[in-house]
């Protein structure tokens, strides 16, 4: 293995130990579900082949589904896919009228990324090199780049606000070539969904229109069909934390959110959105409950239904919902082995466990949070990555002996807690 840069480690670290998925790195410390892995890369291969494509990713808390769909996400990104990822909350939804939906939206656009600007902020970069290639076909051509770019987003036009978005293309394209900063950034304003009234929105570009609550999936369609104009393979869309509308205690506004993602998943089923994709994160209860959860919904329970035939060990991962698995303990062991690996830097002279401690490590998790250690695997890897750093900051600590003094205790809430014997003068390690 080779050496692993000191600003990818340390943000790998500082992201497991907080409990939160690294933006950077997955690749280091993947293990399993190839399966799964497997199917979403398809669902992407198809993405560039200007099919669509529509998965529920269903797992526990802390089981790695915010993991699978950064990583899907990468992969897309190597295939030139453009890529739009938020997490839902109160105040994003997907069907709102108090302006929830566009500030969905919102942060959507701001985290589009590409493969050169993976971080987020591609908009600007996106419709730049649309317009570059307009200008350089216009040259070609002997005529002027906005009759070139008009030409080219003309089959925009039949869509929803598609005029509209052709005009703001256009503005664009005249704020580039006359050095207007001014334009330019109103246009890309327009494009996140920044203007809140159609007045400030005609003053500005001389559009009608703007992106609300009631137009943004429309737009991401336009936005699809935009950047494959712009060179790119297609769009895909993760939404992760949709947990958040099994929240929802209003039922009617609930089920609006449901009636969109039956919009979605039907545009996608028919497809009917070329170069469209969406991977949705979800919890096991959002999906099945039928109170609450989508299985509440009967058009979205009969579509999303498992495959009666997929018993006794059977799967089946073509269908729009992929469970994630728990891991093995041969995959789990793995896992520790690359943490290990990350921790020390790539160097292997500067492990700080040796091979025999991780299945006892492996044992004493399973002794005191049984299965749940490896359906859930966030809390055992905080723990052994906290492990790691009692280690590393006390060079004459054993492990052997921290090992043996941890006792696990539940609080009320059913969260781990961890307590060390009061005779051990090392610092504490959550687990």
């Amino acid at each position: 293995m080779s050496t692993i840069r000191a600003k990818d480690r340390d943000a790998v670290i500082q992201s497991l130990r907080a409990g939160v998925v690294p933006r950077v790195g997955q690749h280091l410390i993947q293990v399993g579900r190839v399966g799964e892995l497997d199917a979403l890369i398809k669902d992407v291969n198809r993405l560039v082949e200007n099919g669509s494509a529509f998965r529920v990713v269903i797992g526990e808390y802390g089981a790695g589904k915010t993991f699978f769909l950064n990583l899907v996400r990468a992969i897309a990104m190597e295939r030139k896919l453009v890529t739009m990822h938020a997490d839902l909350n109160p105040d994003r939804r997907l069907h709102a009228t108090g302006g929830q939906a566009r500030s969905l939206y919102s942060e959507l656009a701001k985290n589009m990324s590409t493969r050169t600007k993976p971080d987020g902020g591609a908009m600007q970069g996106i419709v730049e090199k649309f317009i570059s290639q307009a200008k350089t076909e216009a040259k070609a051509a002997g005529t002027d780049s906005e009759t070139v770019i008009r030409a080219q987003l003309a089959e925009l036009t039949e869509m929803v606000n598609g005029y509209d978005f052709a005009e703001v293309i256009a503005a664009y394209c005249r704020g580039f070539e006359e050095g207007n900063e001014q334009l330019k950034a109103d246009a890309i304003r327009w494009l996140r969904g920044e203007f809140t009234t159609k007045t400030d929105a005609r003053t500005a570009l001389g559009v009608r229109t703007i992106i609300d609550d009631a137009s943004v999936y429309d737009q991401l369609k336009l936005l699809s069909r935009f950047v494959r104009l712009a060179g790119f393979g297609g769009l895909m869309i993760c939404l992760d934390e949709l947990v958040n509308l099994y929240k929802l205690a209003n039922t009617q506004a609930r089920n609006a959110n449901y009636e969109q993602i039956l919009r979605i998943l039907n545009d996608s089923l028919q497809g009917s959105s070329e170069g469209l994709g969406f991977l949705l994160g979800g919890t096991p209860e959002f999906l099945m409950d039928t109170r609450r959860g989508l299985f509440s919904y009967p058009a979205l329970q009969s579509r999303l239904a498992e495959n009666s035939f997929a018993k006794s060990g059977l799967v089946d991962l073509s269908g729009p919902v992929i469970r994630l698995t728990s891991l093995t303990p041969e995959d789990f062991y793995v896992l520790l082995q690359k943490l290990r690996h990350v921790y020390a830097g790539g160097d292997v002279e500067k492990y700080l466990l040796p091979d025999e401690a991780l299945p006892l490590f492996m044992a004493h998790c399973n002794q005191r949070l049984g299965e749940a250690y490896f359906r859930s695997p966030r809390t055992t890897i905080t723990a052994f990555i906290n492990l790691l750093a009692i280690l590393e900051q006390n060079p004459g600590a054993d492990w052997k002996t921290l090992l043996g003094g941890v006792e696990v205790a539940k609080d009320l809430g059913g969260e781990e807690d961890t307590k060390v014997d009061a005779d051990d003068e090392l610092a504490t390690f959550t687990l």
